[in-house]
């Protein structure tokens, strides 16, 4: 499913866009002194290895390229990155990871997944599960196909199908740390907080940069831990 702050996605995907087509000092803040600009790299290879270069600058700029140029399954590559020491890297990377899980590797079925996202965003869930199906059936290996039909069937209500899709996103891609907060928002609204704690903390596991997802936790330990004091 997709994450809860949905706005938060959308300023990181904007902050992307900025970095792409700025020299990466001058989002970095640092003085024209410092020199780092946005390194071009000639290859993916490139991009790859510099994810690992002890230089924050560096691994940013790969975060970058493989965010504008990589599909679905390069989504590992920005997971990883999740944990980096940089918190500009955490940025990028959770953002570009949205960015290459939506790109199938299909044009067709890239602009079905756009349309149906559009049509959810517009309150059109029946539409849209119908698009997202399409989808699915198109390329039933893209994980991200089942996860938008799963955010549409949480909104309109259907739990056991939401259910059901996110079982089929983390079969395709167990790092989904979208679907995972998902289990945990379902398992909320069917009161059973055990379950919605246990995804909740898997989903942070794989990203610790989810605000909004320990907010989450701290709520339900919290009212377990009241629930208990109240039963002594």
């Amino acid at each position: 499913m997709t994450l809860p702050d949905a706005k938060s996605r959308r300023v990181l995907g904007t902050i992307l866009t900025l970095v792409c087509s700025l020299p990466l000092a001058a989002f970095l803040g640092l003085t024209a002194q410092a020199q780092p600009v946005f390194p071009e790299f000639n290859s993916r290879a490139e991009a790859v290895a510099a994810l690992e270069n002890p230089d924050a600058r560096q691994r940013a700029a790969g975060v970058i390229y493989i965010a504008r140029t990589g599909l679905a399954p390069d989504g590992p590559l920005l997971v990883k990155r999740l944990g980096d020491d940089s918190p500009i890297v955490r940025q990028l990377a959770e953002a570009g990871a949205w960015q290459v899980w939506s790109r199938s590797g299909d044009p067709e079925t890239d602009r079905l997944l756009a349309a149906g996202s559009n049509q959810m965003s517009a309150g059109q869930l029946p539409q849209a599960i119908a698009t997202f199906a399409r989808v699915i059936r198109r390329q039933p290996a893209f994980a991200e196909g089942w996860n938008k039909r799963a955010t549409a069937y949480f909104l309109a209500g259907d739990f056991k199908k939401s259910l059901a899709d996110c079982d089929e996103v983390i079969k395709r891609n167990p790092e989904h740390f979208g679907a995972l907060s998902g289990y945990g928002q379902i398992y909320v609204r069917l009161e059973e907080f055990d379950k919605a704690l246990e995804y909740f903390r898997r989903a942070l596991a794989v990203n610790p940069n989810m605000a909004g997802v320990e907010t989450n936790i701290r709520v339900i330990e919290d009212r377990q831990r009241e629930k208990r004091r109240k039963m002594i």
